[in-house]
This record gives structure tokens, C-alpha cells and sequence, in this order.
């Protein structure tokens, strides 16, 4: 353990020199204000299971835009829509940028992804390239047969179970859909999960994205990377271990059955036909590829799951909303058929329900840190270069100085009733999917999916809760990571209300 100790001394040492230069040089600049740190660790013990809960705690104290210290980086943490307009808005191209990730080297092919790739010309053209050619209206409007199958055959089995009063997990159902459309989006065809690992999708999912969100000390104190204190880097390379040997099985189906021109393509077939193509300086290859396909798989996978999961939650917990939105769709719809993806547009409860779910749970609590690419000044604070900058969307959804109306921490979809309000990243009070230029590319697409699905399963279907539980007794526990599900599984009762 000497060696331990030799490499904190040196690190500590080097902070402090460090500290002593940077005193020197922006001494008289003014940071936001925050708490005081330790030496080397700073104020890295703050955070806890869930660090979006103590940053929001943290900001009580010391305001929407306040200055920690992680490690031996700077952080800012944004808590305000105000102040997170002046980052996503008003300076967006100085804070466009992503910093050094020690999980995002690993499985995204070392920042090569459209999500992780520092702000540059590569990352231009990959942003350009995904949303002409496979986040496009057109492209998304071309899977919509598929939704309806996929969706289909989970209504199928859901009023199966509603025959026989059986007791479903639901989640984990939401889960599969998501998992199944998204396979058959991104590579052609679905995938069983003893395909993938025997762990399954979903599992190696929730991995990636609970050790992606976890604080990683190498990250904030590199001197300490190498020695991978916490056996993040470990896990981290054992999963993705697991996504290249599947991913390059797929690449190589894909280039055995080659499809010709005007044969229908998925978002491999698409990202192969880069392959090769010299964007300026950069070479587009299959590590690049991989990475991309990852962004596309667990953004659609994920993402939208666990929107889904949050809102059916939320409104099997308040009956009345439920009921108002089942109202809406026998209006639209009828009580003799399905629901159709292009009955979903202009349902206006339907888009307050949505809002109100990306509002409460944010699927993403804390945006992807953004980096300071040069000195900035933003609301009289100092910001310095290399900063990594947090913006809590969770916390922005429960300012009570913006959620005035009623209770920000209570779900009251009426809140969003007559107004212009958003989630496209126009409106700083409302940031599920970011804005400005690192804002979700594949927001439409997630959107899509979770609309139709929603309004297919509270059209179609009553829900009981098991074992004579109220509503109100529903535990609504989330699990931290890069996304924020629910911790326990949302297990209910179907019972089919359509007279076809």
C-alpha cells in the first residue's frame, strides 16, 4: 500500500502548487459562491446516492450558480433557468464542448460518440450526418409500420393477461418493447438477449448508465485514474467488452448482406455507407461507427423507457389525471379500436401529461457536463477555462420562484394547460432534452415513441395495483445514473376497456 501513499503525497503536492498558480493568476476574479473543500478530494464528499438531490440542497444555500470543487477541477453547477440560458444560449459555443470521461473512453470508443465527442470539427460532421440520415423526420416517419407492430403485439399480451387477471411487471415490459423496437431500428431485426449477454439488454443497460452518472475519482483527481480506486474502470471495461463483441458481429452481418440501392435500410445499413469517408481530419471507421450506434441504442432504448415508466406511474398514483386522459383518447379515438401514431398529434392532454413527467422526473437528472473551452463571465461570476459545468435539470423543475401554480414537487399536469411552454429547448424552465448545441439530437424520435406508446396503453387499458394497494401507496423511489428509472419495478393488473 506505500505506493498509495507515495501518490496521494505527489498529488497533493501538485495540488497545492497548483492552487498557489491559479490563486496568483485569478486571485481577484470573482467565482460563484460555494462551499469549502478539502485538499485534493474537494468537495467530492458531498455527493451521495443521488448527487442531483444534494446539488439541489446544495444550491438552497449558496444559489443557482455556484462553484465546487471536485476533485481538482472546477465545477459549476447550474440550478436556475436563468442562468442556465446564459450557458445553453447566450455564451452555448463556449460551453459546447464535453470533458475528459473516464467511462466515456471505454464505451464510447474513446469519445467518439455523437454524446461524449469534445466540441470540434468531428463532432460537426457526426451531429450532421445522424440528424440528416437517421434522426430525420423522414427517417423516423419510415419505422412507424414497425411501432405499430412492436406496440401491437404488447397489447396483444397485456389483454391476455387482463383475461386472466394476471399480475404483470410492467416495467420490465415497457422495457422489452423499447428494447425490441429500438433492435429493429438500429440493426434490422430483433435480438433475443441470450444473443447479447446473459444478462440481458436492459441489465448491461442500467450498468453502463449507473457507472457512466457514478463520481469517478479519476476523473476529478488523474493522477489517480491509472490506480482505479473504485473498480469503475474495471467494470467499465468488462461491459463494454460485452457491446464491441456485439456490435461487431452486427457490423459484420450487415457488410455479408449488403443491401442495394433503394432496398430498405436501418441505422447500420446507413452508418456503413460513412465508412471510409475522410471528414476533414478526420477518418470515419468501424470504431467510430460503434460508437455512434451505441448513442442511438441507449438513447432510444433507455430514454424513452423510462419516460414511459415515469408517466404510467405517475398517473396510476392520481386516478384523476388518468381518467382525464382516457377521456381525451375515447374522444379521439373511440372505445372500439387502438390507437394510431397519427392520433397522438394535437391530444393536448396527452402533451401536458408528457410535460409534466419530463418536468418531475427529467430522464436525465443532471445534463452532460459541458467544459469551458476559454475564460468566461457569466451573470458577474468568473468561469474559468477547463471548468466542467452541471446543469441540474431536476433541480430547474422544482424551482418553486418558477413552478408558482401549484406545488412543484407534486404532479398536477394542469399546470402546462394554456401554455406555449416546451420541452424543445426554447423554454430554460423545461431542459429534459437540453438546448443549444449539445442538445439532444434524437429528441423527435424519443418523443414519438413515447407518445404512442403511452396513448396506447392508457387507451387500451384499466390498471389495478397488487394486493389491495392505493395509489397513493405507490412508491415512486428512483435508481441514480446517466438516466433515472424507478427503483422498484411498477407491477400492476391490466383489465381491457376496448369493446372491439
Amino acid at each position: 500500500m506505500a505506493w498509495i501513499w507515495i501518490t496521494l503525497t505527489f498529488a497533493l503536492i501538485a495540488h497545492l502548487l497548483l492552487r498557489a498558480l491559479l490563486w496568483k493568476t485569478q486571485g481577484k476574479k470573482r467565482l460563484p459562491p460555494g462551499p469549502r473543500g478539502f485538499p485534493i478530494l474537494g468537495n467530492l464528499h458531498l455527493l451521495g446516492q443521488n448527487p442531483h438531490h444534494d446539488l439541489h440542497k446544495l444550491a438552497k444555500k449558496y444559489g443557482p450558480l455556484m462553484h465546487l470543487r471536485l476533485g481538482l477541477v472546477p465545477a459549476i453547477v447550474v440550478s436556475s433557468p436563468k442562468v442556465a440560458e446564459q450557458f445553453l444560449k447566450t455564451h452555448d459555443v463556449v460551453f459546447a464542448s464535453r470533458p475528459p470521461h473516464e467511462a466515456s473512453k471505454h464505451i464510447s470508443y474513446e469519445q467518439r460518440s455523437l454524446a461524449f465527442a469534445p466540441y470540434g470539427p468531428y463532432w460537426r460532421n457526426i451531429r450532421k450526418m445522424c440528424t440528416l440520415e437517421l434522426l430525420s423526420n423522414a427517417k423516423i416517419n419510415s419505422f412507424k409500420s414497425m411501432r405499430r407492430e412492436e406496440v401491437g403485439l404488447l397489447v396483444n399480451f397485456l389483454k391476455d393477461a387482463s383475461h386472466n387477471r394476471t399480475t404483470i411487471d410492467l416495467s420490465a415490459n415497457i422495457s422489452s418493447l423499447s428494447a425490441d423496437m429500438s433492435c429493429r431500428m438500429v440493426f434490422g431485426k430483433k435480438y433475443m438477449d441470450k444473443e447479447f449477454d446473459e444478462r440481458g439488454f436492459k441489465a448491461v443497460i442500467q450498468e453502463v448508465m449507473v457507472l457512466g452518472a457514478t463520481p469517478n475519482i479519476g476523473d476529478y483527481v488523474p493522477y489517480l485514474a491509472s490506480f482505479d480506486l473504485q473498480g469503475l474502470t474495471k467494470r467499465m471495461k468488462a461491459v463494454s467488452k460485452v457491446f464491441d463483441a456485439f456490435f461487431e458481429k452486427i457490423i459484420d452481418e450487415h457488410v455479408k448482406s449488403k443491401k442495394d440501392e433503394g432496398e430498405s435500410k436501418d441505422f447500420v445499413d446507413v452508418m456503413l455507407g460513412f465508412m471510409g469517408l475522410n471528414e476533414g481530419e478526420y477518418h470515419i471507421d468501424r470504431p467510430h461507427i460503434k460508437a455512434i450506434i451505441m448513442d442511438i441504442m441507449l438513447g432510444s432504448m433507455d430514454a424513452s423507457a423510462t419516460a414511459i415508466e415515469w408517466a404510467m406511474a405517475e398517473l396510476i398514483k392520481h386516478p384523476s389525471s388518468m381518467k382525464k386522459l382516457q377521456e381525451e383518447l375515447e374522444k379521439a379515438v373511440g372505445l372500439n379500436k387502438a390507437v394510431e401514431e397519427s392520433e397522438v398529434e394535437g391530444l393536448d392532454y396527452l402533451d401536458v401529461v408528457i410535460k409534466e413527467t419530463l418536468r418531475l422526473h427529467p430522464v436525465a437528472p443532471l445534463l452532460l457536463p459541458h467544459e469551458a473551452t476559454e475564460d468566461c463571465t457569466v451573470s458577474g461570476f468568473h468561469i474559468p477555462y477547463k471548468s466542467r459545468v452541471i446543469v441540474n435539470v431536476w433541480s430547474i423543475g422544482r424551482d418553486p420562484k418558477v413552478w408558482t401554480t401549484h406545488n412543484p414537487e407534486e404532479f398536477v399536469p394542469e399546470r402546462f394547460l394554456g401554455s406555449s411552454m416546451d420541452v424543445k429547448g426554447r423554454d430554460f424552465q423545461l431542459l429534459p432534452f437540453g438546448a443549444g448545441r449539445r442538445g439532444c439530437p434524437g429528441m423527435q424520435l424519443g418523443l414519438t415513441v413515447v407518445r404512442f406508446v403511452l396513448a396506447q396503453l392508457v387507451h387500451c387499458f384499466d390498471w389495478d395495483l397488487p394486493g389491495g394497494m392505493l395509489p397513493s401507496e405507490l412508491d415512486m423511489t428512483e435508481e441514480f445514473g446517466l438516466t433515472t428509472p424507478r427503483a422498484k419495478h411498477l407491477v400492476v393488473t391490466p383489465k381491457y376497456r376496448l369493446s372491439e
